[in-house]
This record gives C-alpha cells, sequence and structure tokens, in this order.
C-alpha cells in the first residue's frame, strides 16, 4: 500500500452516517481512501433500537435459495465498508471502481501511523447527541469477538 496516494480520514468519534457519505463522495471523485479506527465511529439513536435493526438486517434470507440473501458483516471495518458501499451506485461500473478504492482498519495500521488524517466539517458529535452507541459495541452485540 503506497500511503502517498491515500486521503486517511480518522473515524474516532464521527457520525457514521456523514462519515460515510463524505467517504463516498471522495470515492467517486476519483480518490483513494483509507479509514482509520472505524470501530470508533458512533451509530446516533437508541442502542437497542440499532442493535435491533442490524439483527433483522443479518436474520434476512431468501426462501428459494438462501446462498442469494444480502449479507451483514459483524466486524466494525466490514460493516463500515458495507455502510459506503450502500452511499456508492455499485452496481455501475463507477461504483465498483470507487468501491475498489475505499480500505478501512480497525485501529492504525503501521503504514498510516505517521500520515495526518484530514479533517472532514462534519458537526461535533458527542457535544451534540445524547444516545449513541459505537460500532465496536453494535459489533461485540451481533457476535463479533472483540480483542
Amino acid at each position: 500500500m503506497d500511503k502517498g496516494n491515500y486521503v486517511v480520514i480518522d473515524a474516532d468519534g464521527a457520525v457514521l452516517g456523514r462519515l460515510g457519505t463524505a467517504t463516498a463522495k471522495m470515492l467517486l471523485q476519483g480518490k483513494r481512501v483509507a479509514v482509520i479506527n472505524s470501530e470508533k465511529a458512533i451509530i446516533t439513536g437508541n442502542w437497542k433500537t440499532t442493535l435491533s435493526r442490524y439483527k433483522t438486517r443479518r436474520g434476512l434470507q431468501e426462501k428459494e435459495n438462501p446462498e442469494h440473501s444480502p449479507k451483514w458483516p459483524r466486524r466494525p471495518d466490514f460493516l463500515v465498508k458495507r455502510i459506503v458501499r450502500g452511499m456508492l451506485p455499485y452496481r455501475k461500473p463507477s461504483g465498483k471502481e470507487a468501491y475498489k478504492r475505499l480500505m478501512v482498519f480497525i485501529g492504525v495500521p503501521e503504514e498510516l501511523k505517521d500520515t495526518k488524517p484530514i479533517d472532514i466539517k462534519i458537526k461535533s458529535t458527542k457535544d451534540v447527541y445524547s444516545k449513541y452507541s459505537t460500532v465496536s459495541e453494535i459489533s461485540g452485540l451481533l457476535g463479533f469477538k472483540i480483542k
């Protein structure tokens, strides 16, 4: 991975939806994006409602052929990547190319430790929202073993 080609975004304390839209916009502009600390992004709202929504998504199965069902991950980095994919036109060639330029990490990898993440113009999160949960909490409740 050549770190000079990537725009690094720190997800620590960022609202996941706003982070996803900003990331998707950069990807569609042709930039390579690396999201670090994906497990620290927050999802606003009551955690019970959020958890039930993700459990429902994970439980969806097609009756005719369950292998054709949508797949929702449990890992925080894959979950963030899947949420960004939902904001891209991933069935079109431009969306597929944009999705290939996205990298999401749990924590900060060795290659990106000395890289300064950019500041996305997003509202302050923890000050504004009283009810929120982190992606790592939701992943843990979905069954991912956090080390």
